[in-house]
């Protein structure tokens, strides 16, 4: 019986590594076209960066400039006051991040461990938050703004914050689920209190969701746009990415100095990605775990 199925085991086992070897070819091709569709258009912005103003509306594309022109990226950053606006970006966007994890902590954490009247009702609100977008409340909340003075000051940007984000919050709340409450019961035992065991017990062994989160919020700090378009007149408290628009205009554009301020604008966040990318899909993957019990 053995020298009968040898022969169909042999080449069913050898049909199995030909598909297995097929099945990581597509997968290997396909990983590279989606690859290199996301780094063209970065070394496209370095490509740029780098060339002469004489060199960059060539008829054939030029993927090596002729020259390197390294003092574009000095004078694309004179143009716009680059520095101060970058420290006034990176302020904003520090303490913005700071508020948002700080209030998303806080509200889960009450959501998935306490217990009080109304908690599946005002859990139910925040996850129907996440489905109105953000132009409904702006009209509103921009007259609520200018009435109390906050018109052309940082705090429009700042203050909501720490009011707490529906989404971050939801991602808390998904991880803390994955915590038993044995944690929080031997806690209480040996005389804790909520805020210890908040920040001593469960935040340290959220640190993932925690990353993400604030990987998350400073990406949306750092490229916010719109609201500093809105409440910031002054030029001197202009964010980046208003002083970046600042490049366009009605009659021409210096592409070059443009792409080269806007390498050295995307430097944080990448930055940032880098040193928490360990944590980043820990913290995505608890969106799968079980909602509120």
């Amino acid at each position: 019986m053995k020298t009968i199925y040898s022969a169909p085991a042999a080449r069913f086992a050898e049909g199995r590594r030909r598909k297995v070897k097929t099945a990581d070819v597509i997968r290997m091709a396909v990983l590279l076209i989606g690859t290199v569709a996301m780094l063209y258009p970065l070394l496209w912005v370095i490509t740029i960066a780098l060339k002469g103003n004489n060199d960059i509306f060539t008829t054939t594309p030029q993927w090596f400039p002729k020259e390197f022109h390294f003092d574009n990226f000095i004078k694309g950053t004179d143009q716009i006051h680059f520095w101060r606006t970058f420290r006034n970006s990176l302020f904003i966007s520090i303490v913005s991040t700071i508020g948002q994890v700080l209030s998303s902590v806080v509200v889960g954490y009450g959501l998935s461990r306490l217990r009080f009247p109304g908690r599946r009702l005002w859990f139910s609100c925040f996850i129907g938050s996440l489905m109105l977008p953000g132009f409904v409340g702006m009209v509103p909340v921009f007259h609520l703004f200018s009435t109390i003075g906050w018109y052309n000051t940082w705090l429009p940007l700042i203050v909501p914050s720490y009011l707490g984000n529906p989404t971050f919050t939801f991602l808390f709340i998904q991880f803390l689920s994955t915590i038993p409450k044995s944690f929080d019961e031997a806690a209480k035992m040996d005389g804790a209190g909520d805020r210890q065991i908040l920040w001593r017990i469960l935040v340290p062994m959220s640190l993932p969701v925690v990353i993400t989160i604030v990987i998350f919020a400073f990406n949306g700090s750092w490229n916010q746009y719109l609201e500093p378009l809105i409440y910031l007149v002054d030029q001197n408290k202009w964010t980046l990415s208003v002083a970046l628009a600042s490049f366009a205009s009605n009659w021409t554009t210096q592409w070059n100095y443009f792409m080269a301020a806007d390498l050295i604008y995307m430097l944080p966040m990448l930055l940032i990605f880098f040193l928490g990318q360990k944590y980043f899909m820990q913290g995505l993957g608890s969106v799968n775990s079980a909602g509120l019990k």
